[in-house]
This record gives C-alpha cells, sequence and structure tokens, in this order.
C-alpha cells in the first residue's frame, strides 16, 4: 500500500482539503483500498480540532468531503509514509529540517510540483484569513496537483 501524508502549518485548512481531494480521486478511480491518505501539521496549534469550517464547506462545494481531526506530523512520520506533501515552502523546509536523514527528505515534495502547469516552487495559499473564494482556490489547486499525481502513483506503483 502507497502511504501519502499532506502537510501545512495546523492541519486545519490546506492539509485536509488535499487529503479530502486525494481520497476522492482515489474512490473515483477504484483506488481508495490501495492508498492511505492522511494530513498533518508542522505545528501543534490545532491539535484534535476539526477542520476549519469554511475547509469543509469549499469541500462540500466540490463534491469533496473534508474531515478528520489535527495531528501533528513528528519525524517517525517520515518511516511510515512514502510521500510527505507540503503545501509550501516554509513547511516543506521544517519538514526538510525534521526529517531523521536523506531518505525522508526524498520523500518530501511540495504539492504543487505535480501540476505541470503550476510555477516552478508553487505554494497553494493559506485560506485561513480569506473568505470563501480562498477556501474554494485552494480546492481547485488540490485538484490540479493531486490528479497528476495519482497519475504517478499509478505508474510508478503498478496501481
Amino acid at each position: 500500500m502507497v502511504k501519502l501524508c499532506f502537510v501545512c502549518l495546523g492541519n486545519i485548512c490546506r492539509s485536509p482539503i488535499g487529503e479530502g481531494v486525494m481520497r476522492h480521486l482515489l474512490e473515483e478511480a477504484g483506488l481508495g483500498g490501495a492508498v492511505e491518505v492522511c494530513s498533518a501539521g508542522t505545528a501543534g496549534y490545532h491539535r484534535g480540532e476539526l477542520p476549519d469550517a469554511r475547509a469543509r464547506a469549499a469541500g462540500r462545494r466540490f463534491g469533496v468531503e473534508v474531515h478528520g481531526r489535527a495531528r501533528q506530523f513528528q519525524s517517525a512520520d517520515f518511516a511510515r509514509f512514502d510521500y510527505v506533501l507540503a503545501m509550501d515552502a516554509s513547511n516543506y523546509q521544517a519538514l526538510s529540517d525534521l526529517s531523521p536523514d536523506l531518505d525522508g527528505r526524498r520523500k518530501l515534495h511540495l504539492l504543487r510540483s505535480f501540476d505541470p502547469e503550476s510555477p516552478h516552487g508553487a505554494s497553494v495559499p493559506d485560506p485561513y484569513y480569506g473568505d470563501d473564494s480562498d477556501f474554494d482556490e485552494v480546492v481547485e489547486i488540490c485538484l490540479a496537483a493531486c490528479a497528476p499525481l495519482l497519475e504517478k502513483l499509478r505508474r510508478e506503483h503498478q496501481l
């Protein structure tokens, strides 16, 4: 089984949306049982909380379930996951610093790096201080990045 973890700062907006989008695409492809998907934050600010209500509402507008409970990414998580998907450069750097070794850093990717239309090094913008349209934009960005990521998983892991 391939294991993915989407990571943002607090694990209540971007990373739960990424997790929900990927689960949705996997279910549509009939691959829900072949890939484990979760999310986490680099900080423990919201540990145990549900995703932001605006993130859940944005997901629903796109037919995507956004759920779970916030948790903090731990160094040991690098051994558990095949792909660690950072939402922005700041979280990428925090994860890189947390990685226990080179193998862990090889698993680390910026989520938008899978979207061929995305500029190099592009981040998923943090919608926390924005409005509904900002949360919708995050869903759209995650859809644009997760679809090619799914194709990569199919090719490289024979799904």
